[in-house]
């Protein structure tokens, strides 16, 4: 039994056989992988991965109650299958009762495809893209600029096994392409971003085009001292704050009194409004273009995860309707101890606003304001109020009188993505946009610029 010619779903068969614990989960990933990498106007590297991570979770009945052993290695051989599940098995005995033991969830009709081999990519996928981007590096080189950035595709074949008759399988696409521009000297800088499932819906010419411009705005610049400014937020920006706040509104921990959803006095801000905006915040498996999983694939236990809860179906989710709190991320578990609904996170993240108008359009209506590209390096510094803090990156820009008139420096920032939302004066129109801070976790997101009055930039950055 090799990685490379036992089917996955034969190794997960084969792992529940060998189980001799009260309970068996089995999940087998199978990735593969293919990148590009340019700088200087030019292809510098490419590649293509394969692998294989299997994950065994272990459930052993006690009389205090049940416990679970969760193991995960990488490139499983025959050899290590068996002592991969006797691992699991001996963490599971080991451990006392898991606090968010549930029934594991009982088998539903198997997935059509469970038996069939994994997805795979490969430099294929880059077939139309590659000849575009080089005609791109020549626009570049005769435009005075350099062109710098890496595509990535992978594909993720994850089949999940269960004593309790489970036998599902979800093949997940992730593209991300991040193209730079700079100019000869280094003193300028832009940059963009894309997520895509296939590589067949992004162009690198009109990229180039907008990096071209931003360039061009660079060339004046002007210093602006820290202070509240109003600023337009573009999609990426707006995605990486609310991507931390869905992964900050754990049920449990808001009901335990530590997080910004908690209700003084006890329990959770369900129900509140959070924004005067028409704002709904959802997560749909099957939204159009950014599929995710429908059922949950959980590797290990936490806030907002449990592994008794494998195989759960996720269905559509609000999380903010109509600018109110709708729902927190529950477990079934976490679902009993505060008595919402069963809510599992989801691997994907819209926000609408019920706006018809473009970022361009959005500068174009604005008196005296500020224009960010994207943030990076975003931390928290308090929990109870989500309050933020990271930079801005690769430009920052002034606007008078509805035009970009020129580049300001850097700033820190502090702000939090729920007070964001209740000051929001004016959401755009939605758009599939890119996280630059979160791209590495969580790509599949849909958001409009968001305008706010008084963005609060704290100090001076002197970053690019």
């Amino acid at each position: 039994m090799s990685p490379r010619t036992t089917k996955p779903h034969e190794i997960v068969e084969r792992a529940l056989e060998m189980s001799t614990a009260d309970g068996c989960v089995v999940i087998a990933d199978e990735e593969s992988s293919a990148n590009l990498r340019w700088a200087g106007n030019a292809l510098t590297t490419n590649g293509v991965t394969r692998g294989r991570t299997l994950t065994v979770i272990a459930t052993v009945d006690g009389a205090e109650g049940t416990a679970s052993g969760v193991v995960s290695r990488s490139a499983v051989t025959a050899a290590d299958l068996e002592p991969l599940v006797r691992a699991a098995e001996a963490a599971a005995r080991g451990a006392g009762p898991a606090e968010d033991a549930q029934p594991l969830v009982e088998g539903t009709p198997a997935s059509p495809d469970f038996t069939d081999a994994p997805a795979e990519t490969g430099s294929a996928v880059f077939a139309d893209f590659a000849p575009a981007l080089g005609e791109a590096f020549a626009r570049a080189r005769a435009g005075g600029r350099e062109l710098y950035g890496f595509a990535n595709h992978e594909m993720t074949s994850t089949y999940v096994g269960t004593s309790t008759g489970l036998r599902l399988r979800h093949d997940q696409p992730n593209g991300t392409l991040e193209l730079n521009a700079k100019s000869p000297d280094r003193t300028r800088s832009a940059w963009a971003g894309r997520s895509t499932r296939d590589f067949k819906d992004v162009d690198p010419a009109v990229m180039d085009a907008e990096l071209a411009r931003r360039l061009v705005w660079a060339q004046r610049r002007t210093e602006l001292p820290a202070g509240r400014y109003e600023t337009l937020l573009p999609p990426t920006a707006v995605a990486d704050l609310l991507i931390y706040q869905l992964w900050s509104s754990a049920a449990r921990d808001a009901a335990e009194g530590r997080t910004v959803f908690s209700k003084p006095g006890g329990g959770t801000r369900v129900g509140e409004k959070l924004s005067s905006l028409p704002l709904t915040l959802r997560s749909d498996p099957h939204e159009p273009g950014l599929e995710s999983a429908p059922f949950v694939i959980a590797h290990s236990s936490g806030d907002d995860a449990s592994v008794f809860d494998n195989g759960l179906p996720i269905t559509a989710t609000d999380w903010v309707r109509d600018g109110k709190l709708d729902r927190l991320v529950t477990t079934r578990h976490s679902a009993g101890l505060t008595g919402l609904p069963v809510a599992p996170g989801a691997g994907n993240l819209i926000l609408d606003g019920g706006g018809e108008r473009s970022l361009e359009e959005m500068v174009a209506g604005t008196a005296s304001g500020l224009l960010l590209t994207c943030l990076w390096y975003i931390r928290e510094v308090d929990p109870a109020t989500l309050l933020l803090t990271g930079l801005t990156r690769d430009g920052v820009y002034r606007v008078e009188n509805g035009e970009v008139v020129g580049e300001v420096n850097n700033f820190r920032f502090n702000e939090s993505p729920v007070d964001l939302l209740s000051r929001a004066s004016e959401a755009g129109r939605s758009e599939k946009t890119l996280p630059r801070e979160w791209g590495d976790w969580f790509t599949r997101a849909s958001m409009p610029a968001l305008r706010v009055p008084d963005f609060n930039m704290s100090s001076v950055s002197k970053g690019v």
